[in-house]
């Protein structure tokens, strides 16, 4: 789905932050991208979100060249990729349902279309009974469950997350990865950005080490 090559990405004129990466993302898989802080995870995950463009190299996304998108392609080609941000990014004015059906009130759609769709999603994630409630009263698991369902409701064929368990508890943990775990096996291809090596030592994954603005692959 996703596929780069030789890319490479600086800002302005310092250092090249990310260096001659070649990766390929296939459909349904699952990989964890490690590193250690400072070296480039969060910006891998912006340019395969396409919020950001390589300074060199190539990136095919979904048989499309990454250069040759327009600028009204772009929120659709978005809409295919689902994306968990380490600051959960919730509105505090917007309850746990509207959080989770925004990105569809944004596309104009009518609530009736789409209520039974985010409600069976909330359940899905454990939050069925706080739908309601304003993110400031969520717990920080909770909010990230609502993160993680708010990026599920359009259906994407990816999901990146960055961080999705850097501030809950090891318990929690488990549980937000056994989910990942059950979407990948319903189809849908996950990147997980952690720090977690005990995290990755309970699935077999691929994993991308990012080191020095290399990356280096172990299947």
């Amino acid at each position: 789905m996703i596929r780069l090559e030789n890319v490479g990405l600086r800002y302005g004129m310092g250092p090249e932050v990310l260096r001659d990466i070649s990766l390929n993302i296939p459909e349904r898989s699952f990989q964890f991208l490690s590193g250690p802080s400072g070296t480039g995870k969060t910006t891998l995950l912006r340019l395969l979100f396409l919020s950001l463009k390589p300074t060199r190299g190539l990136i095919t996304i979904f048989g499309k060249d990454r250069a040759r998108i327009t600028r009204e392609e772009l929120p659709l080609i978005r809409r295919r990729i689902g994306v968990v941000f380490q600051d959960f990014r919730l509105l505090d004015h917007l309850t746990t349902y509207e959080n989770v059906a925004l990105p569809l009130r944004v596309r104009g759609r009518e609530e009736a279309s789409y209520r039974n769709d985010v409600v069976d999603l909330l359940k899905w994630v454990g939050l069925g009974d706080r739908m309601h409630v304003l993110p400031p009263v969520l717990s920080g698991g909770e909010k990230q469950r609502a993160a993680i369902a708010r990026a599920l409701i359009e259906q994407p064929r990816i999901l990146l997350a960055d961080e999705p368990t850097g501030n809950v508890d090891p318990q929690l943990a488990r549980r937000l990865l056994r989910l990942l775990i059950e979407l990948n096996r319903m189809g849908t291809a996950v990147v997980i950005a952690t720090h977690d090596i005990g995290l990755m030592d309970q699935v077999d994954a691929r994993r991308l080490v990012l080191a020095g603005g290399r990356l280096d692959i172990y299947e």
